[in-house]
């Protein structure tokens, strides 16, 4: 008998799609129903019933499995139309589907082709792919951050690679005069524990000294017995931001033996691990605080100043951060980094860091009046016996009322300026005073310049006009 046609070649979607098929069957097989009735009961036409029914009789269930089509999966359009709607969605800026359609249309009908519906249209242009697309449409750049292979730098052990970044917080403090001012964040960063060793806030763009102070804290040990993040790292990643490649930092590297690595120019790959930590701080720490931004949009008045904003960002990534589990790695910052007994290398005395990270040298020659430096005489009893040897000089950019000097890498002297003795003036403080000095220089300038002008040109009105005398002629 039919029914009993074996059904196991076939798959379960055919096999259930032949018992449909029967179930339209049974009233003419089993209780001798028209073929036309049971198809209208059925909701089929009497053909179709009835090419299933010669099916049936012919190779039982299996006759009424359906069976893929042979062209499956083709497309029924000519390819030089599939070229055609490529080359026209492969734009920049990208057209509409629907613009492709009526363009395409427009060239079957001069072509004398079938024209494609906007169903097989878009089927073309689903076919592409994204990455086609975002090259074409978005261009190169776009297309190595999304799908150019990259090469996942991870250091195998603590303090083997630190990262060093800076970014704009989302946030306004309260600057000098009470002033909404926001705040720059730099951070030092564990590429193998994810854990932070150290960071700086400033109100100031990020520079080489915000970074020399996020080192500071980062290599030394802290004050928090709960923060034990700290050494010296092997290798020192980062971008290439004028703070980074500052002969400071090349200089500092150097003395601690440190390796500066800098990101590609213009593909800072390979930073998305401190760029997921300034997430972190953005979405979890600062939104609640006075003066958060929503979107660039002031969500609340500012109320914190920058010592405040200090004091809860440190409890956040001491007490929060670090001792959460990572998203990541699965285990807390801080104890992936002390995990395995780790003993991280310091120097000798911080004094010598301090020398090396908040202090820029510079060479310079001693004269018999002494070191001069910025428009500035430096003068010590020592510098006597050195007058004409070249020297080098360490200064804090904060206050210039000192210099440490060096004759042969040894420590010779520490330097005074007279004239501001007992002060505490910075690089930006004397530069500031002196561009506003020749601003005012060059405004008295124009002032008398103006004055001589507005003279002149009131002489000259008060002036008769000149008498124009008759030529005479030597015969009158």
């Amino acid at each position: 008998m039919a029914d009993h046609t074996p059904l196991g070649k076939l798959s379960e979607a055919q096999r259930a799609a032949a018992m449909a098929r029967f179930e339209v069957l049974r009233p003419h097989l089993h209780d001798g129903v028209p073929v036309t009735a049971a198809a209208a009961a059925a909701g089929r036409s009497p053909r179709t019933v009835t090419r299933w029914l010669s099916a049936y009789r012919a190779r039982g269930l299996v006759g009424l499995a359906p069976t893929p089509r042979s062209d499956r999966g083709q497309r029924r359009i000519r390819a030089e139309l599939v070229t055609v709607i490529e080359a026209l969605y492969l734009q920049r800026p990208a057209p509409s589907v629907a613009t492709v359609y009526r363009t395409v249309g427009q060239v079957a009908v001069r072509q004398r082709w079938a024209a494609p519906s906007y169903e097989t249209v878009r089927g073309v242009l689903r076919a592409l792919g994204d990455p086609m697309l975002v090259l074409a449409q978005q261009g190169t750049k776009a297309y190595q951050e999304a799908y150019d292979l990259l090469y996942r730098r991870e250091a195998d052990r603590s303090n083997g690679m630190w990262q060093a970044d800076h970014t704009e917080l989302d946030i306004l403090v309260l600057g000098p005069g009470r002033s909404p001012v926001r705040p720059w964040l730099s951070v030092i960063l564990d590429d193998h524990s994810r854990a932070v060793p150290g960071y700086a806030l400033n109100l100031s763009a990020p520079s080489a000294l915000q970074t020399a102070l996020a080192l500071r804290q980062a290599i030394w040990t802290k004050a928090d017995p709960a923060w034990r993040v700290c050494g010296i790292p092997e290798i020192l990643y980062s971008d290439h931001g004028s703070d980074f490649t500052s002969r400071h930092i090349e200089q500092v590297c150097a003395d601690l033996h440190i390796q500066l690595v800098h990101s590609t120019a213009g593909k800072p790959r390979g930073r998305g691990k401190i760029e997921r930590l300034f997430r972190s701080v953005n979405q979890l720490f600062l939104p609640g605080l006075p003066g958060h931004l929503v979107a660039g949009v002031q969500a609340s008045a500012p109320g914190l100043t920058l010592g405040e904003l200090d004091q809860l960002l440190h409890a956040f990534i001491v007490g929060d951060y670090n001792q959460r589990p990572h998203g990541e790695t699965g285990v807390p910052p801080q104890q992936r980094w002390e995990a395995g007994g780790f003993l991280p290398q310091l120097p000798e005395r911080v004094e010598d860091l301090d020398l090396l990270l908040l202090t820029v040298p510079a060479p310079r020659v001693v004269h018999r009046d002494g070191i001069r430096f910025e428009n500035m005489r430096y003068l010590n009893v020592n510098l006597a016996a050195f007058v004409g040897e070249p020297v080098v000089i360490r200064y804090d950019p904060r206050d210039l009322g000192q210099i440490r000097v060096f004759h042969d890498g040894t420590f010779l002297c520490t330097a005074i300026c007279q004239d501001i003795a007992g002060e505490t003036i910075s690089l930006k403080d004397l530069r500031t005073a002196r561009d506003r000095h020749r601003r005012d220089l060059r405004e008295q300038i124009t002032a008398r310049r103006t004055l001589v002008d507005d003279l002149l040109a009131a002489h000259q009105a008060d002036r008769p006009p000149p008498v124009r005398k008759l030529k005479r002629y030597r015969n009158d």
